[in-house]
């Protein structure tokens, strides 16, 4: 176990609950927040149903200098930040400032208040637009501001690999505490997408479902699918190393691997399957040790068809437990995998595997196991987390129970 590295803290911005209580609580009830758009008028759009958080008031959570400077993706990532340090019980100031790190993923950016300052510059002219813009809108402004906010001056890193990323970060994150460049990092991911600009840059893609039915938007591994919901929110967490904090453990990551799919159009096969038999390899596991499988859930025939062969190829046929809690999330990007993991240990911590919120038409040929109906008891000791970006990334992350730990 000294090679790999422990999850002590963990919070939650998401759809359906803010805080892990109350996403928890509301995963395994089936409780959705999916709703249609509040924030803006989708009236012209085709897409008509997110997942919005709701019931998040930044000036309770976020210093008041920093609100007109940043973006509500970054209000999500420093509440969450300190949400997750509360939890572990850290005083991040009783350490050396560069034994601590941050390593976050965002595939989107601070799209909200890109789009504010355009519009200044549109009607008002370039003097109108805040200077913050320089930053606020950046790939790397959450790793950045966490890192200010906690006067936090080690490694600090963003990884853009989509879906894929909040995956990417942990398993980033892991590598530096083994390699021993930091003591404790901060890391996971957040997005916040929801907006005109943002959504117009997600249509175009032509993966968003245009149901309006918010209970028929998003259905991963039905037949009717035809597209995902798209989401706001995430999780971050604190790794510290193995050796550090056991009894203050929710579990400890023991494997991670990623791949890279061929060109569209290309006769090689997807590399989705390889990168869980790569995060298996990682961590000296056997598939039948795996007691739960968080799907990417794609929310398309092609996608879906293409996660459940990687699947069964490395499981068998109905050979693991399958959850796609992002059915009740929309898909987060890069904080969704993030989003996955903080489920993964939860159901560890819980000892119950939440069920999609739909009795979905499952096409044979999936051979999948799908957990439907009710939540099903568990006893799971290690839970594979499964993300695909788009553009052809894959990344697979395993988390285990600990020894000792208090979780």
């Amino acid at each position: 176990m000294s090679t790999h590295c422990l999850i002590t803290g963990l919070d939650v911005v998401a759809p359906n609950g803010l805080g892990a209580p109350a996403y928890w609580e509301a995963t395994v009830a089936g409780e959705s927040g999916l709703r249609p758009f509040t924030r803006f008028d989708a009236a012209r759009y085709p897409v008509k149903v997110g997942g919005e958080v709701t019931g998040f008031r930044p000036e309770d959570r976020v210093p008041a200098r920093l609100l007109p400077q940043s973006d509500p993706v970054t209000w999500f990532a420093l509440a969450a930040t300190q949400g997750a340090l509360d939890d572990a019980g850290m005083d991040v100031g009783t350490f050396d400032p560069y034994d601590v790190g941050v390593v976050t993923s965002l595939a989107f950016g601070g799209f909200e208040f890109g789009q504010r300052e355009l519009q200044k510059s549109w009607s008002q002219g370039p003097q109108a637009v805040s200077a913050y813009q320089s930053f606020a809108w950046f790939y790397a402004v959450n790793t950045g501001q966490i890192s200010i906010r906690h006067g936090l001056r080690g490694h600090g890193s963003v990884l853009v690999s989509e879906q894929a990323g909040g995956l990417d970060a942990l398993g980033h994150a892991r590598r530096l505490l083994r390699n021993e460049t930091l003591r404790v990092a901060v890391a996971g991911a957040m997005e916040a997408p929801l907006c005109p600009w943002g959504l117009a840059g997600q249509i175009a893609s032509g993966l968003l479902s245009t149901e309006s039915d918010p209970a028929r938007a998003y259905l991963p591994f039905d037949r009717a699918a035809g597209g995902h919901v798209p989401g706001e929110g995430g999780a971050m967490f604190v790794l510290e190393r193995a050796d550090a904090a056991f009894e203050r453990a929710y579990g400890a990551i023991t494997g991670y691997a990623a791949s890279f799919d061929p060109p569209p159009g290309s006769s090689r096969p997807g590399a989705l399957s390889r990168a869980i038999s790569g995060a298996l390899d990682d961590a000296g596991l056997a598939p039948e040790r795996i007691g739960v499988v968080l799907a990417d859930a794609g929310g398309r025939p092609d996608l879906d068809a293409a996660e459940a062969g990687a699947i069964a190829e490395v499981f068998g046929h109905r050979g693991v437990p399958v959850a796609a809690p992002k059915a009740l999330t929309g898909r987060l990007y890069a904080g969704g995998a993030a989003l996955d993991v903080a489920c993964a240990l939860l159901i560890m911590r819980h000892g119950v595997i939440p069920a999609v919120p739909y009795e979905p038409d499952l096409p044979s040929a999936y051979n999948l196991d799908l957990v439907t109906g009710h939540p099903r008891p568990a006893h799971v000791e290690h839970a594979l987390v499964i993300a695909r970006g788009h553009g052809g990334f894959n990344a697979a992350l395993i988390v285990s129970t600990v020894k000792g730990g208090q979780r």
